[in-house]
């Protein structure tokens, strides 16, 4: 690609190809905005880790070609999550089909077994949160939520505002 002697042909990739295609990232994440790699929903998720992987292949590429290609792939792949965030934002009956809802999976001390059984969390993961949340009794937790992003919010203390948890189902036995 650059040099006949093979070595220094894979130094002189390797070195330019990953400075040229992270300098592509930084520059298309300035272009979309700060928002790119957040974990808001399960596709800004699959996003950033795809953008990863074809950052990795860009870097790996042997001809031009090949480094083009995943290049242009994290345009695409970050302009349609700036598209589906923009929708998102425009359509309630957009955002329904392509966002999960939030689940409540513990309430007032009170954990929902069918939550855990529905959202295939284990009694162990839950109580390993709390923890993780320094909660140190039940009844001080005042909801417990398996957010869209497969995040688990912990919530505790005196007083929960009903519209901390707008938009999360309540699943009961």
């Amino acid at each position: 690609m650059f040099f006949d002697h093979v070595p220094l042909d894979i130094l002189a990739r390797a070195l330019l190809l990953s400075a040229i295609a992270l300098t592509w990232v930084v520059f298309v994440v300035r272009v979309i905005g700060l928002r790119t790699f957040s974990k808001m929903t399960a596709f800004d998720f699959v996003a950033t880790v795809a953008t990863g992987s074809l950052l990795a292949g860009a870097c790996q590429a042997t001809t031009w070609p090949e480094f083009a290609q995943p290049t242009l792939a994290i345009s695409a792949l970050l302009g349609a999550q700036f598209v589906i965030a923009k929708l998102r934002q425009a359509s309630d009956g957009f955002e329904e089909v392509v966002q999960n809802e939030p689940v409540i999976l513990m309430r007032d001390g009170v954990i929902f077994d069918a939550a855990l059984r529905d959202t295939r969390v284990a009694r162990a993961d839950l109580i390993a949160k709390l923890r993780e949340a320094n909660a140190l009794r039940f009844l001080d937790v005042r909801a417990v939520v398996l957010e869209t992003t497969g995040d688990i919010s912990v919530l505790h203390g005196d007083i929960l505002e009903q519209e901390i948890l707008e938009g999360a189902r309540v699943i009961k036995d």
